[in-house]
């Protein structure tokens, strides 16, 4: 009888796990369905590009650039937050709505003090249905003596390298 007992326990237990975990997977399933519906007016983000590449930029030059964002979603877009990787670049957005349809300009500004390759993200996080977006930077800052060196060089009727003597 004991036996029985443990053992009608032990069902009723598995019972119960298995129809809590199958209520669960339903309520899951329901709830990603009310966030699909939800989502469906959302904003989204789409930019004019992912990417600037600077190319060569010569030290202390200007380092500034720009990403056009585009609302393309239904409800106004509202970007909370632009974070770089660094202190070095610095991004500067608009804190008003943009509405559907509308464009706004994340404006990013590299101190090009630092020569050397650029590489560099900016997150931007918004309440749009893509949200958090990562746009880079990248080029290289060169020395403004080694730009100088060459151009003298050049203007002086040398080539740009010289060939040994012998």
């Amino acid at each position: 009888m004991k036996k029985l007992i443990v053992i009608l326990s032990f069902v009723m237990a598995a019972t119960s796990v298995a129809f809590a975990q199958d209520a669960t997977a339903v309520k899951t399933d329901s709830q990603a369905a009310k966030e699909t519906i939800k989502n469906s007016h959302a904003p989204y983000m789409e930019f004019d590009k992912m990417v600037h590449d600077y190319g060569v930029i010569m030290e202390n030059g200007d380092g500034g650039c720009e990403f056009t964002l585009t609302n393309t979603g239904k409800e106004p877009l509202i970007l909370s937050d632009c974070k770089s990787s660094c202190g070095c670049t610095v991004p500067e957005w608009t804190k008003a709505p943009v509405l559907p349809g509308q464009s706004t300009v994340i404006k990013v500004q590299y101190k090009t003090s630092r020569i050397g390759p650029i590489n560099k993200s900016i997150t931007i996080t918004s309440n749009a249905s893509n949200s958090p977006q990562t746009v880079r930077i990248k080029g290289e800052v060169r020395k403004n003596s080694d730009n100088q060196a060459v151009k003298n060089n050049v203007e002086g009727g040398a080539s740009p390298v010289a060939a040994p003597n012998k």
